[in-house]
């Protein structure tokens, strides 16, 4: 009703650039259309915002890694658990933020798999909010204490209906191809547990930022990650 003073008195949204007075901000849906030209990077941006502004299910990073991994790498002793130059990680996040879709990630850039794996890694570490959200973290964490096989796998399964769309995708998507992992232990020696322990604080991130939480958590993310992988075609 009144612009005067839009700039001292407006919101933004960083997402898709409406400019609204501060006292019809509460109005606005909160849900948008994001402008891929606001969105400068593809790590550190929120996979929701990022998956409906290049209008996919999940993150391309997340696509064309696993494409990668799993064109050469399955096989690859410690997958996932070696880490890959720190600088040579950042050079592919530093593609990917600068060419998006079109960054080249092949063996004859980066002939280290673990450098994409890495990658992929970061990436997830990256996110705002992690992939299993700050909102489901804790329901999680409950539904792992419960001693009870069944009762545990069906309580996971109904926290997992609570996570938003892009974040339920893309972990469902992860888990598909990290069984894959698992189904050649014997050559790259990874199993359910061990991408457990590789992928628990990667993918689940306490809501309180306290050391003594997320020591006391970690033995649970784990089971988490590896019930998740172990009953990925029960659970999604």
């Amino acid at each position: 009703n009144f612009m005067w003073g839009l700039i001292a008195q407006g919101v933004r949204c960083s997402d898709c650039g409406l400019n609204v007075h501060k006292q019809c901000s509460k109005h606005v849906p909160n849900d948008c259309q994001p402008d891929l030209k606001r969105i400068k990077k593809v790590y550190c941006c929120d996979l929701t915002t990022l998956v409906k502004a290049h209008n996919t299910q999940r993150p391309m990073v997340v696509d064309i890694c696993i494409r990668e991994i799993e064109a050469r790498g399955l096989k690859s002793e410690g997958l996932y658990r070696v880490s890959g130059f720190t600088e040579h990680i950042e050079d592919v996040k530093m593609a990917f933020d600068r060419d998006g879709e079109k960054a080249d990630i092949s063996a004859n850039i980066y002939p280290d798999i673990n450098i994409i794996t890495g990658a992929l890694k970061l990436y997830f570490r990256d996110l705002p909010i992690p992939v299993i959200t700050y909102d489901t973290y804790p329901k999680f964490i409950e539904a792992a204490k419960i001693s009870n096989a069944d009762e545990r796998l069906e309580a996971v399964h109904d926290v997992l209906m609570l996570l938003p769309p892009a974040h339920y995708e893309t972990l469902r998507y992860l888990m598909i191809h990290l069984k894959k992992v698992t189904l050649n232990e014997k050559d790259n020696l990874m199993n359910a547990e061990n991408l457990g322990i590789v992928f628990g604080p990667t993918l689940m991130r306490s809501p309180e930022d306290s050391t003594l939480t997320t020591l006391h958590d970690m033995r649970y993310q784990k089971l988490i990650v590896q019930i998740l992988i172990e009953n990925e075609d029960v659970l999604f």
